[in-house]
Formats: C-alpha cells, structure tokens, sequence
C-alpha cells in the first residue's frame, strides 16, 4: 500500500465504532452508534459531502417515501433534517389505494447538508475526521482497526463500510473521463484493494446524473408548473404537521420530442455507455436519456422534470434526462428540449462508475459472513437512492452497537418493513445492477403503509434504545385511541333516517333499505370515515392520524386480515432454521443449481431459502424432508 507518509502510528484517541463515509448511509450510521453510547468516529474524505445530495435534490417519493417514515420510527434523522429543509412537499399516488402513497419532498440540498452535519457535529459520542481510509486491519477473521492514507491507526471493535460511490469512482461524459468522486469531489482509491486482500467479492456498478441548468436561461411560460401539496404532511413522527406549512417553490414539468431522440439516435457512437467506455452496470430502474430512447423507441416524448436545487441557487435539477454523452450533444438535445431552447448548462450531466460488493455475502443484519465486526450499508451494498442508504445504515449502527453490547441484531423482517424487504433482497437475491425500492417488491404492501410506521417499528426503535419514553408513550396512547374509536365505530348503528338518507344520495351512495353500522358504511368505496362526521353524532374529536388509521383499517379490513394471514405462513418458514454448517451437496435430491446458490448464500431459514432465484420450491421440499430427518 502507498501512503504519503512513511511512519506508521496508533491514535491515543480511542474508538468503539469506526464509520468509513459520511452520506446518507453514513450519517444515519455513526448518529445511531454514538447514541447508543459508544465513542464513534466517521471519515470522510470531504468534510463538504456530509449528506450531500449529488443527483436529485429529494428526499422520499414512491416505495422511498415508506422508507422514510421506517427511519424515522426506528429513531433516525432523516425525516427530521428534510421536515426542516424542504421547499416543496407531494404525498404521490393519491389517486390510488393507501399502500402506495408515499410522500416526496423538494430538498433545499445545501441546506438540507448543513443541517444534517450541525446534527452530527452536536451529538456527543461522535467525532468527524477528513482523511482516506486506506486499509481495513483483520486478525483471526476479526476486525481489530483502520489505517488511513497519511499512515494512522485507529483501533476498533467495528466498522461501517458506507463509502457511496466513492470507491476507485470516475466521472465520465463523452471522451471526458476523471476519477473523482460525484460533485468533483476526491474519490477513495485505496481501500477496494484492502477489501479484495481479505477476502470481499466486488462489483463495478454505474449511476448517473443529468445537467444543472441556469435558472434565468429557462422559459417556464412554455412548461407545466408543478405545485406542492395544499396541507403538507411531514416525514417525521415528530414534527408537529403545523410547522411545516411554508409558501413552496414550484417545479415545472416538460417533454422530450422527436427531434431530442433524433440528435440522441444520430450521436449514440459517442456515448461512453454504447461505445464500451463505460464498464459499470446501470440502474434499469432509473435510466439515461439515452437508454431510454433507444429501449422505448415506441414512445414519441419523455417527461422531463424541472427542479430547483434550493432557494439560495438559480442551479435546477433535469430530472428525466441523466446522460453521459459529449457537451456539445448535451446542448443541442436540452435545447431542443420546449422552454430550455436557450438553456444555460451549469454542470454537466456525467456517468460515474465506483466500486461496491457483491451484498450476498452480508447476513441479515449487515455484518460480513466471514468477517466479524465489520458492517456494510448503502451504495456499497449494490443499492441506489439516498433513502435506501439511509435505512441500510441505520440497521447496521444498530447492529454494530448491538455486537459491542453482546446483544442480538435486530432483523426487520419482509413482514415488519419495506427496510426488512430491501435488506432480505439485497443479501439473498444476486444483483447485477443497482437495486432500487419500489412498492411491488414488498409482498405485504397493504400492511407496510407509510402512514402506519411508527405502529409498525417504533417499539423496535424504543427497546433498542433510540426512542425516548415520552414518545414511546405517545405511540401507546395513539394506539388505544385508534383502538377504542374502531370499537365504538364498528358497534355504531345507523338508522334510515332522512338526515342520513339525504346525505347518501347527495354522495351518489346507495339509500339504506334497513339500518347499519357505520363502520359498514364507510366500507363503501364512495364514502369514509370523515364524509360521515355529520350523522354520526356520537363521534369526538380525534387527532388527524388516528383518525386516517380508523378509516383505513375499517375500509379494507377483509384485505388487511387477508395479508395477516399470509404473514403467519411467511413466520412459519421464517422460524425453520437452517444449521450454518449445514453441507448442502450432502442433501439428495437437491438439483446441482440449488446447492450452489444455498451454498453460497447460506441462508438462516427456510423462509430466506424460498427467496433464492435459482432454487425452486421442489428444492425447499427436498431441504425440509432432510431437515426434518436430521
């Protein structure tokens, strides 16, 4: 290894928990492990990229919104830091059914860093460092400390991997090629071949980022205006929904047209991601302008986002048109783009390749199989989005504090989580691309509704000691609101009185012939809970989110008790356990495929084993009947 100091030294400073990276990941990862009371440090190779936003400028939106909510039930920051630094707030998908909404928030980027380093800056336990991790010190299959570039090293108990993108990353646009970091930032060039000496698997992964347009070279008469939501609803569990009513900056919408995918077509032998310069795989979910061109070429426009990167900058977010071609094709296709025809490039869009691991070789709780002590989260894991980053080093602060407590990690399974669901992925199911949240992935959508977090996790949060005991009483109190109004609706009775008859017909709702209750009238697609406080006359005063939870859980509770159900064979598979030592080419009757994988993943139940792409359930038949034997 190269450093640029010859002399190698100890730190006096001493350290439970090192966190390498200071994004999302990072962030959430070092606050959850210095507040359960162990010394922490993070380095970061930029003190300037705590929490930085390097492509688009929000936080949440569809199946990322959900994740959110987790953080902040769990006892994270997320939520908090863009409650305070939002400029515009949507809860997306309204229009449809209650799993799937999912809040998004317009982020005041620069903002939302600073307030997240001030957080991290203030919080006891945790020092923050500017300087390259270079090495990872392993004895006996043990983490024992770091080494960093100028030749420290520190000692520890554990570490977090949360380098992001920065691993051995280079930003690529045209024949322009430089290895840096997102932003121009420094890249971490050292410690990819640490992680190969002892033993981690790696991939090369790819992302992108489109162009910042000046704000004054845009003719927004031309483009649709994009308004917040009238009442916005904060991520937070915490933040009271009063405080966060501002006067929101609008984004614009816009579209591609034939004569953008016409310069594309004629300019697709330059562009690095066709002519072989690019070796990282992209995100399918989340693709270039020209990879949409060529694989959609049935579609005669794209939409094309337009948004602000804060109030204190005329920069704006090209959301839909990510590129890495050359920057005289980037001018001509944005300015043939309806309102940016004089459009002004600020930054160029660019391509950056970096270097994460192959996550299967991650328990559930994120800590190496082979390595102990030493964790993982975010874009190294082979994930994107800085709320999948978030939530993945949450758990894993947790579950590196936890270790150090000579306590069990804690598992958010499929059921309890869309994080259980991103990280049971992530560590079970091979990716050759970037993984990305969305809403079909989770089996139990219905149950893991944004607006139900905090019922859903916060007691996790409180037992592992990031939520404090005024709050967790609140949630107490909620409950058996929401409880005692579930009660008293469902055992309410409604006559066929005028009163109620009049305000049926003039909600084009069937008349009663005989009376009801009224949790049976709010089943009714037309009606709910709220549109019926005139004739329920016994009803009282209730806060707005137990009052949505009556309502939903009224309204479509055959479905819930449905996916209930569906939850209780999920936990059976999930409790059989499966021996680690187990040696699968023992096992008859398993097809070749299957020991393979099962080999290599080496799940801890049968419920994880079903999940494995290449094993079938002929194969878990075959494993039961040999565990059972056994």
């Amino acid at each position: 290894m190269k450093y640029s100091a010859n002399s190698v030294w100890v730190s006096k400073d001493e350290y439970d928990i090192v966190v390498i990276g200071a994004g999302h990941a990072g962030c959430e990862a070092a606050l959850a492990a210095a507040r359960l009371g162990f010394k922490t440090i993070m380095f970061t190779v930029s003190i300037e990229s705590i929490a930085l936003m390097p492509c688009n400028p929000n936080i949440g939106g569809t199946s990322k919104g959900h994740l959110v909510r987790e953080i902040d039930a769990l006892g994270g920051e997320m939520g908090k830091v863009i409650d305070k630094t939002f400029i515009q707030s949507k809860m997306l998908n309204q229009s449809k059914g209650p799993a799937v909404h999912s809040l998004r928030a317009q982020a005041d980027k620069s903002n939302y860093s600073r307030t997240m380093r001030r957080v991290l800056q203030d919080q006891k336990n945790l020092d923050i460092r500017q300087m390259e991790v270079t090495d990872l010190l392993v004895e006996n299959e043990k983490i024992t400390g770091v080494q960093t570039y100028s030749g420290a090293i520190y000692p520890c108990s554990a570490v977090i991997l949360c380098t992001g993108t920065y691993l051995k990353s280079r930003c690529i646009f045209g024949d322009v090629s430089t290895y840096t970091g997102p932003n121009g930032l420094q890249s971490a060039n050292y410690l990819t071949d640490s992680l190969r000496s002892i033993g981690v698997k790696m991939y090369r992964f790819k992302t992108g980022t489109p162009a910042r347009i000046d704000k004054n070279s845009i003719d927004f008469s031309k483009m649709q205006e994009q308004k917040g939501d009238e009442r916005v609803v904060p991520f937070s569990f915490t933040t009271n929904p009063d405080d966060v009513q501002i006067d929101q900056v609008s984004c614009w919408l816009t579209y591609t047209n034939e004569k953008t995918h016409k310069i594309i077509r004629k300019n697709l032998d330059r562009s690095p991601l066709y002519s072989g310069k690019i070796e990282g795989t992209g995100p399918r979910y989340c693709p270039s302008i020209e990879d949409k061109v060529v694989k959609f070429s049935d579609k005669d426009r794209h939409q094309v986002f337009i948004e602000p990167e804060g109030t204190d900058t005329n920069e704006m977010y090209i959301g839909g048109m990510s590129s890495s071609m050359p920057e005289d094709v980037q001018y001509a296709m944005y300015r043939s783009v309806s309102g940016l025809e004089q459009a002004k490039i600020v930054r160029n869009a660019y391509a950056i390749e970096y270097d994460c691991i192959d996550a299967r070789q991650l328990k559930n709780t994120l800590e190496f199989k082979k390595i102990e002590g030493l964790f993982s989260a975010g874009q190294f894991n082979g994930s994107s989005g800085y709320e999948e980053a978030a939530a993945q080093g949450l758990i894993a602060g947790i579950n590196a504090a936890r270790k150090l407590q000579g306590k069990q990690g804690i598992i958010i399974d499929r059921s309890q989580g869309y994080i259980g669901v991103l990280i049971d992925d992530l560590v079970t199911k091979e990716s050759h691309e970037p993984y990305r949240m969305m809403t079909s992935r989770a089996e139990y959508r219905l149950l893991l509704r944004q607006d139900n977090a905090d019922m859903r996790l916060t007691k996790i949060g409180y037992d592992v000691g990031l939520i404090n005991e005024n709050r967790y009483q609140k949630l107490i109190k909620k409950k058996e609101a929401i409880d005692e109004e579930i009660c008293r609706v469902e055992h309410t009775n409604i006559g066929t009185s005028e009163t109620v008859q009049k305000l049926l017909e003039s909600l084009g709702s069937t008349l009663l012939s005989s009376g009801t209750t009224l949790a049976e009238l709010i089943r009714r697609p037309e009606l709910s809970y709220e549109i019926l406080a005139p004739i329920d006359i016994k009803r009282r005063k209730l806060e707005s989110d137990v009052e949505e939870q009556v309502n939903i859980n009224i309204k479509y509770d055959g479905y819930i008790k449905r996916q209930k159900k569906q939850v209780e064979q999920f936990k059976r598979l999930e409790k059989k356990i499966i021996p680690q030592g187990i040696n699968y080419d023992e096992v008859k009757g398993l097809r070749i495929e299957a020991k393979q994988k099962l080999t290599e993943v080496r799940p801890s139940s049968i419920g994880q084993a079903s999940r494995i792409s290449g094993v079938s359930p002929a194969d878990i038949s075959v494993l039961l009947v040999y565990l059972e034997s056994k």
